[in-house]
């Protein structure tokens, strides 16, 4: 399960009042007919898109536990539970300032920018369609994030960020041939092709992801990768010059982006990575251009390249750099993180009394509230200092991980009410053909007993995923995660195949209550989160980009860790 988060949670939702539905009602899908959370949030569009793709999740999930049944052990699930780490924003974001000290700035420009476009758009289409990952049980889900499973599941977010870095470095390897002993080139490349495989199956292995969410994700990855491949030279060649409006333009565009991104039905974390990543993206430029005009850059590969030879600098100072580097860049997230929590909420409460705010869906209003207290597990990104020795004991025991069965996120829990309320709804049918066709074909017309109309029903119905079910050991299996699905096994708590059938055709509107009363008290309440915290990753991951592309190397150079290019030895 998800670790907890600190603060206050938004009370349960109560159970919607019962109405009268209207004749198109039946068009709805079956999981939105009485539990129609999504068919009330979502605009019809909107609303449509999901109904014609939540058949598909719903039809994969019983073969991807097949999958998982037949593959997992203790030493796959230690691999793909590390592996999938090597996918997070976390990672990323701690890897890619290090390009930039070391001189490959061309790489982690480009490795930023198609990161930052990954996880916008599946950022945007995962809050759009508001798609719940594959069913749990009967997927075990095997995670080391507390927060992956709380977000939407179409598409893969790993996926496409692994695609994108893979094929990106694979066509820059390959230009560079030449450059290598083909042994190394060889071994260069499986280690790409290892990394794109190890996340993406790992995703699927892991019970995080379905078969359509890794497809479409590896898919825009690729798109990503090479658009970044079409276009780094001129945006480059449009990004340097003297005057400050490219920079500007793009700043503008990526506060659009941000206010753009949709509203989500649930409250999921995808909007908070989003904003987090696309303001990278303004701290890279804006001081990349910045660093550029100070002289201190060098044009080779590209436009203010930070100048590093490990010859010149040393392996001790080089080291050193890269310490100073990342100590600067926590002190700037731990001293303006406090710094906007008091100054920001004053000027919202007078934006709010202007009526000049641009309030968010699952976001507390200034007005609200008085203070914010101390935050833990607020950020998917990089985490705060006051973490890093729990990521360092997590890092010297790899094998520990979390293995979930029950729904975790919102989604899930109104996925598994919707699947319920789909079987009961197919059991109400079995039950009416089992009656007409006992009545038809009998000479003497007797009142059989409900359970044994049940188990007539059973024996006529379909699989419900369509297919009559063969007399295969396959077939079978799938057909028992079939019947797991929506069942909400969740610590301890198992509602059996058998059990939930002998409850599945009846149920009274106080009934209803009581079930998603017991399903959504099963989950981690999510903490308070305050309008300012939008604004605040904004400005503190913007300074986190720009800090790291101009502003650190103008300290290493100032403070002896440079490799001398202010005397010119260089």
């Amino acid at each position: 399960m998800s670790s907890h988060h600190e603060g206050t949670a938004s009370p349960t939702p109560a159970a919607p009042p019962v109405k009268k539905a209207p004749e198109k009602e039946p068009r709805l899908d079956a999981g939105n007919k009485h539990h129609d959370h999504y068919a009330r949030r979502l605009p019809p569009c909107r609303h449509a898109m999901r109904n014609y793709l939540l058949p598909i999740v719903r039809w994969e999930t019983p073969y991807l536990a097949l999958m998982q049944d037949k593959l997992r052990s203790p030493a796959l699930d230690s691999y793909f539970a590390v592996t999938a780490n090597l996918g997070t924003h976390t990672f990323y974001m701690v890897f890619l300032p290090i390009l930039y000290w070391c001189g490959y700035t061309n790489i982690g420009r480009a490795m930023v920018h198609m990161l930052a476009a990954g996880i916008f758009f599946t950022g945007f289409i995962k809050d759009m369609l508001c798609l719940p990952r594959p069913l749990s049980p009967p997927l075990a889900r095997i995670t080391m994030s507390g927060s992956a499973a709380l977000e939407y599941g179409f598409p893969s977010s790993h996926s496409s960020n692994a695609v994108s870095v893979a094929i990106y470095a694979l066509y820059k390897l390959h230009s560079a041939r030449e450059d290598h002993h083909p042994n190394v080139f060889l071994a260069l490349q499986l280690l790409c092709y290892w990394f794109a495989i190890s996340i993406v199956f790992g995703r699927l292995y892991c019970g995080m992801h379905g078969f359509l969410d890794v497809v479409v994700g590896s898919t825009f990855g690729g798109a990503i990768a090479v658009a970044q491949l079409i276009i780094e030279h001129s945006f480059d060649n449009w990004l340097f010059v003297t005057s400050p409006l490219p920079p500007l333009i793009i700043t503008l565009v990526i506060f659009v982006l941000v206010r753009i991104h949709p509203e989500p039905a649930d409250d999921c974390p995808c909007f908070d990575d989003t904003v987090s990543f696309v303001s990278v993206v303004i701290g890279i430029n804006v001081g990349a251009w910045h660093y550029a005009m100070t002289g201190l850059a060098i044009d080779d590969p590209i436009p203010s390249t930070n100048p590093f030879r490990l010859e010149t600098v040393g392996l001790p100072r080089a080291t050193l750099r890269i310490l100073l580097g990342v100590v600067v860049i926590f002190l700037w997230r731990a001293t303006m993180k406090p710094t906007l929590f008091t100054v920001l909420p004053p000027i919202f409460r007078l934006l709010e009394q202007l009526r000049l705010n641009l309030p968010r869906a699952f976001f507390l209003n200034a007005s609200k509230y008085t203070s914010i207290p101390t935050l833990r597990g607020d950020d998917n990104v990089i985490p705060s200092a006051s973490e890093l020795p729990n990521l360092l004991k997590n890092l010297a025991h790899p094998r520990k991980r979390s293995v979930s069965v029950g729904p975790q996120s919102a989604a899930d829990a109104y996925e598994t009410l919707a699947y319920r309320n789909r079987r009961r709804r197919e059991s109400i049918n079995s039950l009416d053909g089992a009656v007409q066709e006992d009545v038809a074909w009998s000479p003497v017309v007797k009142k059989a007993s409900l359970r044994d109309l049940r188990s007539s029903s059973r024996q006529r119905e379909k699989s419900p995923l369509g297919a009559s079910p063969l007399p295969t050991p396959a077939a079978s299996r799938v057909h028992s995660y079939e019947q797991m699905m929506g069942t909400g096994h969740v610590e301890g708590i198992n509602i059996t195949p058998d059990d939930s059938e002998t409850e599945l055709v009846t149920q009274s509107p106080a009934e209803a209550a009581s079930e998603k009363r017991e399903i959504f008290m099963q989950l981690m309440k999510p903490r308070v989160r305050y309008d300012v915290e939008v604004v605040t990753k904004l400005i503190i991951y913007s300074g986190i980009g720009y800090v790291a592309v101009c502003a650190n190397p103008i300290l290493f150079e100032f403070v002896g860790l440079g490799t001398g290019i202010r005397t010119g030895s260089i």
